[in-house]
This record gives C-alpha cells, sequence and structure tokens, in this order.
C-alpha cells in the first residue's frame, strides 16, 4: 500500500475552498458529481456516481477534512486528509491519501491533479 502527498495553492478564500470540498453543488461545478456530500463526521458520501464513496472521519470546518475512501473492489478504504492553511489572499490545501493500493498509485496520483484538486483550482481561479 501506498501514500500520496501534493500540495496545492489556490488563490480563493478559505472558505471557498471548504465550500468546494463539502458542498454538493460545488462539487458538481468543478466535475465530481453527481455528489453526496456535507461537513458532518459520520457523513456517508459519494462522488462521480458513487465510483468514488466512503465516509468523514474527522472534520474540522475550514481546516481538516478527513475521510475513508472506497473505489473498485478495494480490499480495505484508503485515508484521504485535506488540511486547510491560510496562505496569503489564497489557500494552501495539503492533501495525504494513504493505503492506495500499489498497482494504483500512479492513476490515483494524476487524478488528483487531473480531476479532483487540479479541477477545484480551475474553478475558483476562473
Amino acid at each position: 500500500m501506498k501514500t500520496i502527498k501534493q500540495t496545492y495553492r489556490i488563490e480563493a478564500p478559505i472558505e471557498g475552498v471548504w465550500e468546494a470540498l463539502v458542498n454538493p453543488s460545488e462539487i458538481d461545478a468543478w466535475g465530481g458529481g453527481s455528489a453526496v456530500m456535507d461537513d458532518k463526521v459520520g457523513t456517508e458520501f459519494s462522488l462521480w456516481n458513487g465510483d468514488i464513496h466512503g465516509k468523514n472521519i474527522e472534520v474540522k470546518q475550514y481546516e481538516l477534512l478527513k475521510q475513508e475512501w472506497v473505489s473498485g473492489d478495494w480490499p480495505e478504504p484508503s485515508i484521504v486528509t485535506f488540511l486547510l492553511t491560510p496562505n496569503g489572499n489564497g489557500t494552501k490545501v495539503d492533501l495525504v491519501h494513504e493505503n492506495i493500493p500499489d498497482k494504483e498509485t500512479k492513476e490515483i496520483e494524476e487524478g488528483w491533479k487531473k480531476y479532483y484538486l487540479g479541477e477545484v483550482k480551475n474553478l475558483l481561479e476562473a
């Protein structure tokens, strides 16, 4: 099992970045829909029509979102952590994705850039 660590600097207020991670209409706007999501511990969520699903396991509004993620036939959930910190007029997002099946690491690493946080950045900076 592998771990991915990435950092994004998004030129948008922390509240906007937070909403892009937890608000279904914002998630739909950057391409992760049809989404079921909120910012409550214990919420079972789904993205991309259920291709990714899991549960919120730790939430600190505007600061930390930690989730169990499942995709395909993974034997156990992976853990995704988003840590948000103010960065000038924008927001720094530190992503840690742990417990990824070895054979899927490269594809998931690129997916974060192309389909998830890269798209959040594109939406919020447009």
